[in-house]
């Protein structure tokens, strides 16, 4: 008795586990109908059409059935295959019919906001790019090219303003060198043809502002060209110790008021844009050795560190304020008062300088602190040659 009592819990037990998996399975089910019908205009095309095809199945079968019963009960003598296609072929035409209308509809109803989407989009231009499609109500894939279509919409609106302020800070850049020559020539008009020293200084100035001139141009068209991706990068095979050696020894030669050293230089091979690579370099430097004091230490050190170049530019400067360093890199970006045209520059060396890394898929880090220094960690993935 008591091993049937096991054998009925038992077989209890699995009906039970075995309806519940069922229900389980089965409002499962329906959820993803439901959520299919509330979030997919398709999946509600494909139910609605299937609806009406069913619908007109039955309309036809039932015709059908009816004409076969007409035909029994009244005792026809003509071709029932005649009778029922008749029928069929009538039924069917009504059919037909009723889903194209529909089925229109229905399209349309689900389409709608592709003429809302339609509307906004005619309205939006390179002048109102702040428009965006409205992406309210229950999500489905029209909800979902909404948002991407609006997500482009803010990446294009970003890029426009980056250039109108890249062209506006450009021209601001360079009205002053030219206010400078154009001031001087007219110096040179009124004066410099009796007095010596107002020419000497004049053709002086005027030399200085054409080469400051000379390199903002240089530098813009280099960034264009980058944005543009037709800046050429040409890879090649080197030891990157030996451009480390290289930098160093010319930092040594033109610069006499600062210590320029090296604790460590692990030789690397790498694959790079030499020229690219030690024209980055080169600005590091340049911007460490110029807002170091006189007698400040500048290193320049190397390290190979999980298969990847490190790099770091270190100095003993007046650092940057935690709230500029995410900045520092933006074009013509300028930390504070003494980081002003006075100093040198143009603003765009940093921004040329993560251009020409993050072509070499690079990173770069920063550590600064204020009357401290300023630490710059270049790494650089080492590929196999």
């Amino acid at each position: 008795m008591n091993s049937i009592k096991s054998a009925f819990k038992i077989i209890y037990n699995i009906t039970k586990s075995i309806l519940i998996f069922l229900y389980n399975m089965i409002c499962r089910i329906i959820k993803i109908i439901f959520e299919k019908l509330r979030f997919s205009i398709s999946f509600k095309l494909t139910i609605t059409y299937a609806f009406m095809f069913l619908i007109a199945f039955l309309f036809m079968g039932t015709g059908a059935l009816i004409s076969f019963r007409y035909y029994i009960k009244n005792g026809s003598h003509g071709d029932y295959t005649v009778l029922l296609s008749n029928v069929i072929f009538i039924l069917g035409i009504i059919s037909l019919i009723a889903i194209i209308m529909l089925g229109s509809r229905a399209s349309k109803k689900f389409l709608s906001p592709v003429k809302n989407m339609n509307e906004t989009v005619k309205e939006i231009s390179i002048n109102d790019l702040g428009r965006r499609i409205d992406v309210k109500g229950s999500k489905n894939e029209l909800k979902d090219l909404a948002k991407t279509f609006n997500a482009m919409l803010d990446r294009i609106q970003n890029s426009v303003e980056q250039q109108n302020q890249f062209i506006s800070d450009a021209s601001h850049e360079l009205r002053t060198p030219i206010s400078v020559i154009q001031g001087y020539a007219n110096l040179l008009d009124r004066w410099g043809k009796d007095d010596r020293s107002v020419l000497e200084e004049s053709i002086a100035s005027i030399k200085s502002e054409s080469e400051n001139m000379k390199e903002l141009v240089e530098k813009l068209l280099f960034l264009a060209r980058g944005d543009k991706n037709t800046q050429r990068v040409e890879k090649e095979n080197f030891k990157l110790n030996e451009l480390i050696d290289e930098l160093i020894k010319e930092t040594r030669l033109i610069d006499k008021d600062h210590i320029i050293e090296s604790d460590y230089n692990d030789e690397i091979d790498i694959r790079a844009d030499r020229k690219l690579m030690k024209e980055a370099l080169r600005i590091f430097i340049d911007n460490s050795i110029k807002y170091t004091p006189s007698g400040g230490t500048v290193k320049l050190d190397s390290y190979l560190k999980d298969n990847a170049a490190i790099i770091v530019v270190s100095d003993t400067g007046i650092g940057i304020s935690e709230e500029d360093i995410p900045h520092i890199f933006d074009r013509f970006y300028r930390a504070d008062k003494s980081r002003t045209k006075s100093s040198g520059g143009t603003g765009l060396g940093l921004s040329i300088a993560r251009w020409i890394i993050g072509r070499h898929s690079g990173k770069i880090d920063i550590w600064s602190q204020v009357d401290i220094g300023t630490v710059i960690k270049i790494t650089i993935p080492i590929f196999k040659i």
